[in-house]
């Protein structure tokens, strides 16, 4: 009896024991289903990336770019939203107040440095409150005139700036849109060529590029691919391109800083998370950005909107962005531009 009822008292231990140990693999197997299904939830749905422009002009194309290449490295659906309005400050405002989580993105451009300063009371702060992941591409612009400005003895940049010195008032610049890096070129050349040209602003570049075909106005900064088939059927004359050398598309345009030193302007296009992003998250999607860059496809294509990438590290963006802002608060205030 006595050996009986020990083995009697092992059984039940062994049987509350194992029943113990399952009860504790069952939950942690359904523990881990669960967090398998949230992720399976969490990746099912697009990566968005906001872009503060309408379809169809170079920040959409380049964000669709990358936004296809993006996908396949994640092995997730990445979308673009187009947000336009008050220079981008719309789709920045989304991505600021969007949970950290890399669900939502921002394709900003230069405007994103130049508002800081163009708008006196943003809702976010264009540094603290976004996580640099990579300086996307850039494209420098060309200084381009009307025929008409031959009469006046302007055949470069050099004679230009000797007539304007001579003539204040008498040239005009036309004006796309205010506060872009297009409008901000031609305050930073007036004011490193200390020279006054009156601003002509329209509501978009195509009109503005009609009337300088017409000759109603004799100036403008633009991309390199609105004017470029203009340039060559002898419709425009290229004065001088935006970057500190010769570009391949436009090769015997030489650069304005020859005549004015230190003048250099380029559109950029970045890839900014939400502030506050964990710096594992930051690593990962910096990566995969710059590894969908560096595809030959992606560059070609991005090549092909007259950019060219850069695909810089998280870091390197930080600091090109803060300098950005402190670079154009300066022409801003020169300017005394006010948002529309």
């Amino acid at each position: 009896m006595k050996y009986g009822y020990l083995l009697l008292n092992f059984l039940q231990s062994l049987l509350n024991s194992l029943t113990f140990y399952s009860l504790r693999i069952l939950i942690c197997v359904a523990f881990n289903v669960s967090l398998c299904a949230q992720a399976q939830l969490i990746h099912s749905a697009p990566i968005k990336i906001m872009v503060g422009a309408p379809a169809g002009g170079t920040t959409d194309t380049t964000a669709r770019i990358l936004a296809h290449a993006l996908s396949q490295q994640l092995s997730r659906n990445v979308v673009v939203e187009n947000h336009p309005g008050a220079g981008g400050n719309l789709a920045a405002e989304l991505v600021a107040q969007a949970p950290a989580d890399g669900n939502t993105l921002l394709m900003c451009f230069t405007s994103h440095a130049i508002n800081a300063s163009l708008y006196p009371a943003l809702s976010f702060n264009p540094i603290k409150d976004f996580t640099p992941l990579t300086l996307v591409a850039s494209s420098p612009s060309v200084l381009v005139a009307s025929p008409s400005v031959r009469s006046y003895g302007i055949q470069n940049v050099n004679d230009l700036l000797s007539y304007a010195r001579a003539h204040p008032g008498k040239l005009n610049f036309a004006i796309g849109a205010l506060g872009s890096s297009l409008h901000m070129a031609g305050e930073e050349f007036k004011m490193r060529g200390g020279v006054y040209i009156v601003n002509i602003p329209y509501r978009g570049t195509a009109p503005a590029v009609q009337d300088l075909l017409a000759g109603q106005v004799e100036l403008m900064f633009a991309a390199v691919g609105n004017v470029q088939q203009h340039i060559k059927s002898g419709k425009l004359i290229a004065l001088g391109v935006t970057s500190m050398k010769p570009i391949d598309s436009l090769p015997s345009v030489a650069p304005i800083a020859q005549s004015l030193p230190g003048f250099e302007s380029s559109a950029w296009f970045g890839l900014l998370g939400p502030g506050g992003m964990s710096p594992q998250l930051q690593r990962d999607l910096s990566q995969a950005a710059r590894q969908s860059l560096s595809l030959p496809e992606t560059r070609s294509k991005i090549e092909m909107e007259g950019a060219t990438v850069v695909a810089s590290s998280s870091s390197e963006f930080t600091r090109f962005l803060s300098t950005e802002v402190v670079r154009w608060k300066k022409v801003v205030a020169y300017s005394g531009a006010k948002p529309e």
